[in-house]
């Protein structure tokens, strides 16, 4: 007595059960008798409950819910289609101590399938939107076309850059402030496989030590205090498929600098607070304007990490050794804004200064002579102060007598016909006041390069 109330509580409570679910059931015991419908199977099918205690073949003609309770195989996605109704079924036998007492029937609306499968296509799309925004707040804008330089040294950097991106190895890019290495860091990750996906570039000198881990690494709930609910990624998994620019390598703390080296040999990392580890797909591009073998002689950086990062080795040269490139470098500059033209005096200017800030302080340069001009041609009066003295100071040092007898001659023809006129009675006037024939006045301006004014 007590066994059949257990079950007959035991039926009841299935029964409620079966109340609470969203898809159609059905289920018949072993002599094919319908035993349970709950509401959503009415919905689907418009069978109604008045069936429950008698045969389902007497209602449902070619149902394969017997055959199932006799062969005890599992059917799923069956498709059944109605005057106006369509739904998929799964069947399943109900096994007891070994023993099929019975079948259970799953069905599932068309229209909510259709439902379901139109609301996870609307998820992905927002992930992929979401991932396109964090792609373009982390997008590399330079290339190869964007290094500017026809120099040995650079042609160097540029041809072990370009065959760098072939590949998904560590680069370690070291060079002055100034010289351009994030540009190489771009153009390498833009060149690459990975160019779709994210280039996140992290300063780890800018970054307080005590809050880089978290940066790079992210933190787990309740990390620390103020940390967000569910934690934070770090930039490593922002950049996950896509590279991380590591700038100014060699100032990273020697705390931190363990960690990163086993983040690069096991391909997989622990946020802050938390001990799952999380695999990321990561190029590294690292960077540095110091003498990082000598942090590794001075134990200031880790030998192996400087080993792991140095696979590839990228040196761009200060501008003081690519002088040959400051035409091509300022040209480029100046046509930003408007047609400027460097006069070729300030130009030579320019070359003779030793340029401590690299391409940063002569982009700088530029835009101050560009904004001190008063017409398209840019002049020595056009240049810092500074500058004009310290160029005008090495060229002294450096040009040899025929280069200051040329330059002091262009000087004072450039002075004599500023005063006497362009057109030919000022070239008249001024070849008299240098004191030689018209005819010698326009052969030193051919030779000079000066034009026919």
């Amino acid at each position: 007595m007590g066994k059949e109330i257990s079950i007959q509580h035991s039926a009841e409570w299935w029964k409620a059960v079966a109340h609470c679910i969203h898809d159609g059931i059905l289920v018949i015991d072993k002599h094919e008798i319908v035993r349970m419908i709950n509401p959503e199977y009415t919905k689907i099918t418009g069978v109604t409950q008045h069936i429950i205690g008698k045969p389902l073949s007497a209602y449902r003609r070619g149902a394969k819910l017997p055959q199932t309770l006799k062969d005890g195989k599992i059917r799923a996605g069956v498709y059944r289609k109605t005057e106006d109704r369509e739904y998929v079924v799964d069947m399943a036998p109900i096994i007891l101590d070994g023993e099929v007492v019975g079948a259970v029937s799953v069905c599932k609306s068309l229209t909510e399938v259709d439902k379901l499968s139109q609301e996870l296509k609307r998820q992905r799309e927002k992930v992929e939107t979401l991932k396109s925004r964090m792609n373009r707040a982390y997008e590399a804008k330079y290339t190869f076309e964007d290094i500017m330089g026809k120099s040995d040294k650079v042609k160097k950097a540029i041809s072990i850059a370009e065959k760098a991106s072939a590949s998904s190895f560590p680069v370690l890019i070291t060079g002055e402030s100034g010289t351009g290495k994030e540009l190489f860091a771009q153009s390498i990750h833009n060149k690459s496989e990975r160019s779709g996906r994210a280039f996140v570039p992290v300063n780890c000198a800018a970054i307080p030590s005590s809050l880089l881990e978290s940066e790079l690494f992210g933190y787990g709930e309740g990390a620390f205090t103020n940390a967000k609910k569910n934690g934070k990624p770090g930039l490593f998994e922002v950049a996950h498929e896509g590279t991380l620019f590591l700038d100014e390598i060699g100032d990273m703390p020697s705390s931190l600098q363990a960690k990163l080296l086993r983040v690069l040999q096991e391909k997989k990392l622990r946020r802050v607070g938390e001990t799952k580890e999380r695999e990321i797909d990561v190029r590294i591009i690292a960077a540095t304007h110091r003498n990082i073998e000598q942090l590794v002689h001075k134990n200031h950086f880790r030998e192996d990490l400087f080993y792991r990062l140095n696979v590839i080795r990228i040196e761009v040269p200060p501008l003081r050794e690519r002088k040959e490139d400051i035409s091509i470098l300022i040209e480029s500059q100046a046509s930003e804004f408007t047609s400027y033209i460097f006069e070729e005096e300030a130009v030579r200017v320019l070359r003779s200064y030793e340029w401590p800030g690299n391409i940063r302080e002569l982009k700088n340069t530029v835009d101050y002579a560009t904004c001190m001009a008063d017409n398209e041609y840019i002049t020595v009066e056009n240049l810092p102060s500074f500058i004009v003295k310290k160029g005008e100071k090495n060229k002294e040092e450096s040009e040899t007598l025929q280069e200051m007898i040329r330059r002091k001659e262009k000087e004072y023809i450039q002075k004599a016909l500023s005063t006497c006129g362009h057109d030919i009675e000022g070239k008249k006037k001024a070849a008299e006041v240098l004191g030689i024939s018209l005819a010698t006045l326009y052969n030193k301006l051919k030779k000079l390069n000066m034009g026919d004014f």
